[in-house]
């Protein structure tokens, strides 16, 4: 059976679709949609009828694409943008109503736990997942059998109107502080991803990150597309995306940075394949 999970973020639109069994999952396709809901979020306040409307089209174009694949099950989550913005609930109410699915608009926290559903996420020692979207960066580790996660109002989008606060970069100084003993952190999105493919890798040290990331941040937008082959949507927010990498890597004298495919797309899949397949659970055994 095939499922799909849609996660409607600050800078773009994404969908996965997955091939299940009993027993597995596995990704087959995904379409992405630049639609920067951020920029009239952190400016304005608010998402736009228009802009509304152009998430209820690609919504739909995804909707297509789900049907003639057969699929039913699919789970719709917004994050950051709609969070964000005052008029979320009517917002989402609107979109909803347009394309007859529920939409969920999960909290930073949520956002941050899903990323438990890494398969390796519960795995090895003194390692961070770092997911920095548009509007928000959120960490998760798993040390001593616990879970520790936080969401922090910095992003790629955000960094760039001069949205964000000092206040805020405070808040995740001093939340890090208490997770000295990371030496690696693996980057989630499309933004370390796409640093990390310009130089033909999945991991990079420290120095090279800096040195790389020095020589990325010298060039304009128009430049960092040419050379590097980036869409624009990517080009623009790159180098303020890594600024918040960046930050990080110097508090904790990372030395080690990783990136992986995994989004909020993927544990949502994960989440609803387990909700499918798991055997019922009778809390009262009637008799």
């Amino acid at each position: 059976m095939k499922i799909a999970s849609v996660d409607i973020g600050t800078n773009a639109v994404k969908s996965k679709i997955f091939e299940t069994t009993p027993t597995s999952i596995q990704y087959i396709d995904g379409i992405r949609s630049p639609i920067r809901l951020g920029s009239e979020v952190f400016e304005k306040g608010k998402i736009s009828e228009k802009k509304l409307n152009e998430l209820t089209k690609t919504l739909k174009k995804y909707q297509k694409k789900f049907k003639k694949d057969k699929i039913d099950q699919y789970e719709i989550v917004a994050t950051s943008a709609f969070r964000n913005s005052s008029n979320s609930e009517d917002a989402r109410r609107f979109v909803e109503n347009k394309i007859e699915h529920p939409i969920r608009i999960i909290s930073g926290l949520e956002e941050a736990k899903l990323i438990s559903f890494h398969p390796e996420a519960q795995q090895g020692k003194n390692k961070m997942f770092i997911d920095v979207g548009g509007g928000s960066t959120e960490i998760y580790i798993y040390k001593s059998n616990k879970h520790f996660v936080q969401s922090f109002q910095l992003g790629g989008v955000r960094l760039m109107l001069k949205k964000d606060e000092i206040s805020e970069w405070k808040r995740m100084e001093n939340w890090l502080k208490n997770h000295k003993e990371i030496e690696t952190i693996i980057g989630l999105g499309g933004n370390i991803r796409s640093f990390l493919n310009t130089h033909n890798s999945k991991k990079m040290k420290s120095d090279n990150f800096y040195n790389k990331f020095k020589k990325l941040n010298g060039l304009n937008t128009k430049d960092k597309i040419e050379k590097y082959g980036f869409a624009e949507d990517r080009a623009d927010i790159i180098g303020f995306a890594l600024q918040i990498y960046e930050r990080i890597i110097k508090q904790l004298g990372i030395k080690t940075i990783k990136s992986t495919k995994w989004g909020v797309s993927d544990s949502i899949a994960v989440k609803t394949f387990h909700e499918i397949y798991s055997d019922k659970i009778s809390i009262y055994e009637d008799k």
